[in-house]
């Protein structure tokens, strides 16, 4: 985390950050424009938008080129390919997903075999729905390579409607039971996954200090009305599932690394 917290970000959300050089960029998305018709369209003086301009020219986003006409007029064009590579490379410098992620069939990344799986511990109160739909699709997802566990900290059963939400998966989870986080007292993991806000707050530390990960997300059997609460649990599915997606991605990174 502390690396996290050192890492500048990209040139390039520094250009666009600030609104006039914004405006000039969506301009010359559409068309080419002398230096003129950009400060009249922004109503901004002249040599505001020139400094302006050059920035984005420093930045390699803007290139000028000198009128055909008569040579005296200077157009200015935005490098839209250089633009979209530099803006993958700053979604890529703040999740490794964002680089292939599409809400359209998304495919969590294949991790490689290893000696010795990844251990993730899933975490909610009564460990009877989010945790358990968490187990069970990362088990799906991430294969041998992990080894998955969830627990709470108020032993319940599993929700009926999260066994049915995760049949329409064809996951089935029939068998998990559910388990106090006492179970696993002592025990080593790599992730430590909290996914109620309650839980959290209470979280026991675990032997070798593993990432700590929280992911808020509300409880669907709180939901009242049947069809209300069983769109509820298939929301929860959805998320868990895309968060799952981008969580893979980190862990595949980190394999090349």
């Amino acid at each position: 985390m502390h690396d996290l917290l050192l890492q500048e970000p990209p040139d390039l959300l520094r250009l666009l950050a600030h609104d006039l050089r914004w405006r000039l960029v969506r301009l010359l998305a559409h068309s080419d424009l002398r230096v003129q018709e950009l400060a009249e369209q922004v109503a901004r003086p002249l040599n505001l938008v020139s400094y302006h301009l050059a920035q984005l020219r420093r930045g390699a986003l803007v290139t000028e080129r000198r009128s055909s006409s008569d040579g005296r007029d200077i157009y200015y064009s935005l490098d839209l390919l250089h633009l979209r590579q530099l803006y993958c490379q700053a979604g890529v410098a703040l999740h490794p997903a964002m680089a292939s992620w599409s809400e359209d069939g998304a495919t969590a990344p294949s991790l490689a075999p290893r000696s010795s799986p990844i251990k993730i511990l899933f975490l909610c109160t009564h460990n009877s729905a989010r945790s358990q739909m968490a187990e069970a699709l990362l088990r799906q997802l991430g294969g041998t390579a992990v080894e998955v566990q969830s627990a709470g900290n108020e032993v319940s059963t599993v929700h009926p409607l999260a066994v049915e939400t995760m049949r329409a998966l064809d996951i089935d989870i029939s068998s998990q039971q559910s388990k106090h986080v006492d179970v696993f007292a002592g025990q080593s993991f790599d992730y430590v996954i909290t996914v109620c806000d309650r839980m959290r707050e209470v979280c026991p530390a675990f032997p070798g200090s593993p990432d700590q990960i929280h992911w808020s997300i509300a409880d669907p059997s709180a939901v009242i009305g049947d069809d209300a609460r069983r769109e509820a649990f298939a929301a929860v599915a959805a998320e868990l599932a895309m968060r799952l997606h981008f969580f893979l991605y980190t862990l595949a990174v980190q394999e090349t690394r």
